[in-house]
C-alpha cells in the first residue's frame, strides 16, 4: 500500500506508483482521511482525483481510509507500506513512522522509493502554495488536479 494525504496528488505521487507497480502486482493508493491536517480537498475528492490521475496504470487501486495505517493494511491483507523519500531531511520521520509500524505489526515492512529526478522537488504543500498565490502548477500535477485547484481556489 502507497498511503498518503494526497492533497492533492502530484507527478511525484504517480511516478512512484508507476514504478512501484513494476513492482508489485498491486500497489493500493490508500488516501487518509487526515483530518488533523485539515486539507484543502475532502477526502472523497482526493480519491476521485488520484483514480483519474491513477486510471493508466492498472495494477493501482485506490481507497479513502481512516485511523492507523497499519490497521489499515493488516485489515486488507497487505504486506508493505510503499514510503517515498525526496531528500535526506525525510528520512528521519520516515524512519520513525516505519519502526513505530514495525512494532504495532512487525509482520508489514516498510519500502522506499526515491523519486525520480524531475520530482525530487515537488510536495503537496509546494503545489497548494504555488496554487494559492495564482501560481502555474501544471508542471507539478496531472491536468485534472490543476482544474481541481482553479475551481477550489
Amino acid at each position: 500500500m502507497y498511503p498518503g494525504t494526497f492533497d492533492p496528488i502530484t507527478n511525484g505521487h504517480s511516478d512512484l506508483v508507476s514504478r512501484a507497480a513494476a513492482l508489485f502486482d498491486e500497489v493500493v493508493v490508500a488516501v487518509a482521511a487526515s483530518p488533523s491536517k485539515s486539507p484543502m480537498f475532502d477526502l472523497e475528492t482526493r480519491i476521485r482525483l488520484a483514480a483519474e490521475v491513477l486510471a493508466d496504470v492498472p495494477e493501482a487501486r485506490v481507497e479513502g481510509y481512516e485511523g492507523l495505517t497499519v490497521e489499515y493494511a493488516r485489515a486488507n491483507g497487505l504486506h508493505a507500506i510503499l514510503r517515498g523519500l525526496r531528500a535526506v531531511s525525510d528520512f528521519e520521520h520516515e524512519f520513525q513512522l516505519a519502526s513505530m509500524n514495525r512494532r504495532l505489526d512487525p509482520s508489514i515492512e516498510t519500502v522506499y522509493l526515491t523519486p525520480s529526478e524531475g520530482y525530487a522537488h515537488v510536495s503537496s504543500s509546494l503545489v497548494r502554495e504555488i496554487a494559492g498565490m495564482g501560481g502555474d502548477v501544471s508542471n507539478f500535477v496531472h491536468p485534472v488536479v490543476v482544474t481541481a485547484l482553479k475551481e477550489h481556489l
